[in-house]
């Protein structure tokens, strides 16, 4: 498989490490030369340095023989045209771009099959808003993903001080409460590790289970982490992302948005019809205490400095907010955000990336999300009639090491496994798995 990465930033250096791992032969464009001399020290891979729109570019590249278009520059334009060039010159069958203007983005016409064929476009600012608003509406979970349209949420979230499963024993955990879960994942300073029962919970520890949508608001009562949703909201940034957040979750809280940018602010009370819009700095501990940030159920600091996002972060903590979620870019600072005490840090391009990963496994993935800084996934997979797992039971260790079945969805019902289950043709399974199993699952499976 030859994968075509116009854009060496963030989303492409993630993107291009994954496939290289697994033997994906990759080629990346871009204009910046320190970028690409940064990524070929650390990746096996082929670099070009041009603009990602020169078709001697794509020419060299050998996107004649290119299975997939990736086209993740931080320019709309530049990612659309090349797409066209993909289609009309080399006749690339899968183009993906990242697009963020919306008026590009719900052109429809435009991206659709009869032009420009990119299938799908990405908008990491609607995607963001998405997951923050699942924050929102779960103010216990640090993370939240989910699968079958909802049916099933992975929570993360995390082991705080005083929590009366901190010190156990895995294995003890599901007599002690009394219920079926697993912890498909867990967490642990710069460490991600897939556990078995014999694993102790820490302090700190970011814990993901899958859960029933019914029994969430139970199982988080029942492990001591419940929250209120969310009422009272500030937002620090009014950008695309903070406005998107908004218009998601005005209806249903109070939203109080801090922006710098008069003309922004302008923009803001024209289009969004109950939050109110405050015209300042949204890391002034002044203007934060007369805004009444301690009563206040959530801070998000969704400007486009990550240095301000974080310290912002840290102030509206230390001025009693009860939670706070600050959106990193840079993914060097997302484990240092999470040790300095901020609950929840989402990356926009760490995002897009799992979304484009999604189309580039293998098998009858329904869906993928990377978690913990990409070091895990959890893949939504069909089992095929071809895979050797069928009928076969969880005990007899069919999957692979750093792996373990979260989840089982058959004919709508949902459940969660024990080592007694079977495994039959047109499960749904959800899995989660370190790097280094993920190709011996896809061969299960396919």
């Amino acid at each position: 498989m030859r994968v075509i990465i116009v854009g060496a930033g963030e989303v492409g250096y993630q993107v291009a490490k994954f496939l290289t791992y697994e033997g994906v032969d990759v080629v990346i464009i871009d204009r910046d030369g320190n970028r690409l001399r940064k990524i070929s020290e650390e990746l096996d891979i082929a670099t070009i340095e041009a603009e990602g729109s020169d078709p001697s570019a794509f020419k060299e590249a050998g996107a004649d023989k290119a299975d997939l278009l990736l086209a993740v520059t931080n320019s709309d334009e530049t990612n659309m045209i090349a797409c066209l060039l993909g289609k009309a010159m080399f006749n690339i069958k899968r183009k993906i771009a990242r697009i963020r203007n919306p008026d590009y983005y719900f052109n429809k016409e435009l991206l659709g099959k009869a032009n420009l064929d990119i299938d799908p476009a990405i908008n990491p600012e609607l995607e963001a808003a998405e997951a923050v608003s699942k924050l929102i509406e779960n103010p216990f979970a640090s993370e939240i993903v989910e699968f079958e349209q909802g049916k099933i949420k992975v929570i993360g979230f995390k082991i705080p001080q005083d929590s009366f499963i901190k010190g156990k024993k895995l294995k003890s955990l599901r007599a002690f409460l009394n219920r079926d879960f697993i912890i498909g994942a867990i967490e642990r300073d710069e460490n991600v590790l897939i556990p078995t029962g014999e694993d102790f919970i820490h302090e700190g520890d970011i814990v993901y289970m899958p859960i029933p949508k019914e029994q969430v608001q139970e199982v988080a009562q029942s492990l001591g982490v419940l929250g209120k949703p969310a009422k009272k909201i500030m937002i620090l940034g009014g950008g695309r992302l903070g406005y998107y957040i908004a218009s998601k979750m005005e209806t249903r809280a109070d939203i109080k948005i801090i922006e710098k940018d008069a003309e922004r602010c302008k923009f803001l009370s024209k289009h969004l019809g109950k939050s109110l819009i405050l015209h300042g700095d949204g890391a002034d501990k002044q203007l934060l205490i007369e805004e009444n940030i301690s009563n206040m159920d959530i801070y998000i600091a969704c400007s486009n400095n990550d240095e301000l996002n974080i310290m912002a972060s840290l102030l509206a903590k230390k001025l009693g907010v009860k939670k706070v979620i600050s959106i990193i870019n840079r993914t060097d600072y997302i484990s240092l955000a999470h040790n300095l005490g901020i609950q929840s840090v989402l990356s926009p391009r760490l995002i897009t990336a799992s979304i484009i990963l999604r189309y580039l496994r293998r098998g009858e993935v329904l869906s993928l999300t990377a978690i913990a800084e990409n070091k895990a996934e959890i893949i939504e997979i069909v089992v095929t009639d071809r895979s050797s797992i069928v009928g076969r039971t969880l005990k007899e260790g069919i999957f692979p090491r750093n792996s373990i079945l979260g989840a089982i969805i058959r004919d709508d019902k949902i459940i969660i496994p024990s080592g007694n289950d079977i495994i039959r043709k047109r499960d749904k399974l959800i899995i989660f798995a370190l790097k280094d199993s993920i190709r011996e699952i896809e061969k299960l499976l396919t």
